[in-house]
């Protein structure tokens, strides 16, 4: 907007430096944005300037005369001079500009590097925390697992049992998002996990009263990859989904394919993603839960997860509210 407001204020008083100031118009096509002093004329005579900036074209600044009273011969030579002159300034002060940009997004990729320095020695600290806990939690499961004989109490230690082996191997795995931790991509059935996912945040939609739809349309049996990280991405995905819910809503989950992609889409009915966040929501750190509630890198471990598998993560407006993330993975490894 500051830069606008600038280009603006060059081409008023480039106007005024005309002889005949009353009927010149400037116009200014730079970037991504035009600007003009006023409405251009249908047919005009006029001087025009490139501007470049970093060695390349990236616009021109030009003054018209209406044709019907003025022709080539109205210009002065030293008024092509002036407009090149400018011309010149204003690339000069755009590829200033630039790399001020450019050295804005650097310090920002090294602070986000120190954080990610910091967050990377917080989860080895974490895992040596929660591995003993896990393990007694894991053990004595088996054991009431061993001595019950009530079914339905069975199916709850099996849950707690999986639950408890797929932390342990999360607590391992979340390191790849700070380090080159190699993914594991082999030959994987799809429903068995996508219902793993389901399974574990069953308690997540009971407390809401959310409904929750899964859908199966012409679905391959098997897909190449990391089953850990695929659940990890699904379980933030519909975390997200389910906390942005309204109560007694519908949660809808499809999976379908075509001959290249399986399509991975989960729909919410909440309140959506305003459009000035949509490009940070993937950025490390960026939240807009408060500060308990979230520390804004569950996000960017799905987009992590989705490009380390060559796919791609697509997120629209659901109508009449709320949002739809889809995840698009390629059937072949």
């Amino acid at each position: 907007m500051l830069k606008k407001k600038i280009l603006q204020k060059i081409i008023l008083s480039t106007k005024k430096a005309y002889l005949h100031n009353d009927d010149i118009v400037i116009e200014l096509q730079i970037q991504d944005f035009v600007l003009t002093t006023s409405k251009l004329p249908k047919q005009s005579a006029f001087q025009i300037s490139g501007i470049t900036i970093l060695g390349t074209n990236a616009g021109f600044i030009k003054a018209h005369y209406p044709k019907n009273k003025y022709n080539n011969s109205h210009f002065l030579d030293e008024e092509q001079k002036l407009l090149h002159a400018i011309a010149f300034e204003i690339g000069n002060y755009l590829e200033k500009f630039q790399i001020l940009e450019k050295k804005n997004q650097l310090i920002r990729a090294m602070e986000r590097m120190d954080r990610l320095s910091i967050l990377s020695e917080m989860t080895a600290g974490i895992a040596h925390e929660l591995n003993s806990p896990l393990a007694n939690i894991l053990g004595y499961a088996e054991l009431i697992k061993l001595n019950n004989n009530d079914p339905e109490i069975d199916a709850d230690i099996t849950t707690i049992i999986n639950s408890a082996i797929y932390s342990r191997k999360i607590i391992n795995k979340i390191l790849s998002f700070t380090s080159d931790v190699p993914y594991h991509l082999e030959k994987q059935e799809i429903k068995p996990i996508i219902t793993f996912a389901f399974s574990l945040l069953k308690q997540n939609f009971q407390r809401k009263e959310i409904k929750n739809e899964l859908l199966y349309k012409n679905t391959i049996d098997s897909i190449y990859v990391d089953s850990i990280q695929l659940t990890q991405a699904l379980l933030n995905i519909l975390i997200n989904a389910i906390d942005a819910s309204p109560e007694k809503s519908i949660l809808k989950t499809t999976i379908e394919n075509d001959f290249h992609y399986l399509f991975i889409t989960i729909e919410d009915q909440g309140q959506g993603i305003q459009e000035n966040i949509k490009s940070k929501i993937f950025d490390p750190f960026f939240t807009t839960k408060v500060s308990s509630d979230g520390c804004g890198i569950g996000l960017t471990m799905v987009s992590r997860i989705v490009k380390i598998h060559n796919g791609e993560i697509i997120i629209k407006d659901n109508f009449p509210q709320g949002t739809i993330f889809t995840i698009k993975l390629p059937i072949t490894e």
